[in-house]
């Protein structure tokens, strides 16, 4: 039994609390990453814009502009004034002398001055700023992720399993993976998807994964006890989900049945039969592997009944039907009971991926 001290429930109460700059490092939000040169071009035409927009400044106010050699300003004093005003130059050959003209100088030209000193130090100010736009990033994440995949661990299994989501049409940007290893939430940000930094046994961490609004959980774990503690408390933060838990050993299946898991996979007696398999026919376990990978070739996928198909046969359509999934039970294609589709009826069928 894991005890947590009254401190650490306290910290657990308090982290889906904090605003989104106190999360930076906890929460990591993948972005589009541009090229150097079209960050380069960005700046520059900022900088061009804030130049535009004192030159008309300066020009629709010339009157109200003292040069020391007399006469009124031409464009082009408008933008020389401009360009040394914004570069903070300022030889003070142009000046201000009326007050309308000061007045727009400290409303307009200032706000320039400083949106272009930022552009031109944009680098080192992205550094600076970098932690405002991540807390930013995190508070929208949070206010819009709904019906998500998150997975915990990222491991191979758990790496494998969202690979294999994305090669069945899933968007990357509805996976959140949870993780305790900071080399794993690394991978899984290059990989861009979303990343929680803590101990998924906590309720507070899934909570900040936003897993009371996800669809599914996937329970990767590399310990048969840490998926039980941690499917014990995910069906408690999301009673709704489909949580599909994977374990080494098949006798601590029914743990994991009682601690809420619709579907567990047992990773070892799962290699084990492939192994022997492939011993003796191992083009059946190439097979297998296509069904199971399907980015290609073919791909056991589930489909709803048609309305021209209810009260027929699954072994008489056109595609290579394996199973019905009535009423949250799977019955084998060959079943008495499965013989004739009903309304709400599934197929798992092989699909085509090629198709």
């Amino acid at each position: 039994m894991v005890r947590v001290s009254r401190r650490e429930r306290a910290l657990d109460e308090t982290l889906t609390t904090k605003p989104g700059y106190a999360l930076v490092g906890v929460v990591r939000v993948p972005e589009v990453q541009l090229s150097p040169i079209r960050a380069i071009w960005r700046r520059v035409v900022v900088a061009l814009l804030a130049l535009a927009a004192a030159v008309v400044t300066v020009y629709l106010g010339r009157n109200g502009y003292t040069d020391v050699r007399g006469g009124p300003l031409t464009f082009l004093d408008c933008v020389y004034f401009a360009t040394v005003s914004l570069t903070t130059v300022g030889y003070g050959d142009l000046t201000p002398s009326t007050e309308f003209a000061r007045l727009i100088n400290v409303l307009v030209l200032t706000p320039l001055r400083i949106l272009f000193l930022v552009v031109l130090v944009g680098t080192t100010l992205q550094v600076l700023t970098e932690r405002s736009r991540q807390a930013w990033k995190i508070q929208r994440w949070r206010s819009t992720v709904r019906n998500h995949t998150v997975v915990i661990g990222y491991g191979t299994k758990g790496k494998t399993a969202v690979a294999a989501m994305c090669g069945d049409e899933a968007a990357g940007k509805d996976f959140v993976v949870v993780d305790i290893d900071h080399a794993a939430l690394d991978n899984a940000a290059a990989a861009d998807l979303v990343t929680v930094h803590g101990d998924a046994t906590r309720s507070d961490v899934l909570r900040l994964a936003s897993a009371q609004h996800a669809s599914s959980i996937i329970v990767a774990t590399g310990r048969d006890d840490t998926a039980t503690l941690v499917t014990l408390t995910a069906r408690e933060v999301a009673p709704h989900a489909k949580i599909v838990a994977s374990i080494r050993e098949a006798e601590n299946q029914h743990l994991l049945k009682q601690s809420g898991a619709d579907s567990v996979v047992v990773s070892s007696e799962t290699a084990g039969r492939l192994l022997g398999v492939a011993t003796t026919t191992p083009s059946v376990v190439e097979m297998i592997d296509d069904l199971l990978t399907p980015s290609h070739g073919f791909a056991i996928a589930e489909r709803e009944v048609e309305q021209t198909e209810l009260g027929g046969s699954p072994r008489h359509l056109p595609d290579i039907v394996l199973g019905v999934v009535r009423d949250g039970r799977l019955l084998r294609v060959d079943a008495p009971e499965a013989d004739a589709l009903e309304s709400g009826d599934r197929l798992l069928y092989v699909r085509n991926t090629g198709k």
